[in-house]
């Protein structure tokens, strides 16, 4: 199948091209390096905490050619659920669980399976009414994410290290710019009041007051609460219009 909409080009920028620098040595350098040994000890118990983690999370990972899902009898494939998966884990770990013990394992596979059907299903709701990326569109976006790199000898190896080709990575382009296209005229979330600004600002008011930290004023940080809700009834709403598009789908999962 196509790729279906991932947190777009995320996959992509995610890779980090690092840099290993050297160390001058001295005698000096030396009897410092003597003095470090205890750091340098708990940074290799972290490194290796560290790998032992990514082996578990890459456990967690199936065949890239696997289908997983059959979603009106399109295929989504291993390669989707990876990518998918990956940032569910990453999201997981930002809120300080471990996405590798049993009952979290079975969550992450839940939540990127009921990820990419959603997705799947808006993409096609939004190919049957019609909802087209132009050459353009693809081709300036693309620019824009290349210019987030120095050189394009870094984007390409940024390319090749997560899995796309350029073909991939236009298509995954161009299902964004269609999903927007679809959200922002089918889906949208609609005037904010500012009943609902005035309710969200007090109930950050009083946790800040109740952790001791100083409250800004509502009209400093009106526009964040707004995008903030608006965002808010958006995810509502697509999670309603997907319940909608199930009913009448024909969903098959494989794993």
């Amino acid at each position: 199948m196509k790729k279906v909409m991932l947190p777009l080009i995320t996959g992509l920028m995610a890779v980090v091209l690092a840099a290993c620098g050297g160390n001058e040595e001295s005698k000096e350098a030396k009897n410092d390096d003597k003095a470090k040994t205890a750091e340098t000890d708990q940074q290799k118990d972290q490194q290796k905490q560290m790998e032992e983690m990514q082996k578990k999370l890459e456990k967690q990972q199936v065949d890239e050619k696997k289908t997983v899902a059959l979603v009106n009898d399109e295929k989504i494939l291993g390669s989707d659920y990876n990518s998918v998966l990956q940032s569910t884990q990453g999201q997981m770990q930002q809120m300080g669980q471990d996405p590798t013990s049993k009952e979290a394992a079975e969550q992450v596979k839940k939540q990127t399976l009921d990820s990419l059907v959603g997705q799947t299903l808006l993409l096609q709701e939004a190919d049957k009414k019609g909802y087209k990326a132009s050459d353009e569109d693809v081709k300036k976006q693309l620019d824009e994410t290349k210019k987030q790199f120095k050189t394009e000898k870094e984007f390409e190896a940024a390319l090749k290290k997560s899995g796309m080709d350029m073909k991939t990575l236009e298509a995954q382009i161009a299902d964004d710019i269609k999903f927007r296209q679809y959200i922002e005229k089918e889906v949208p979330a609609g005037e904010i009041s500012d009943e609902e600004i005035q309710k969200t600002y007090d109930q950050y008011a009083e946790q800040g007051k109740s952790s001791g930290q100083e409250v800004p004023k509502l009209e400093e940080v009106k526009p964040q609460i707004e995008q903030s809700l608006q965002q808010q009834k958006q995810q509502e709403k697509l999670a309603q219009k997907v319940e909608e598009l199930k009913k009448s789908a024909k969903i098959d999962l494989k794993i």
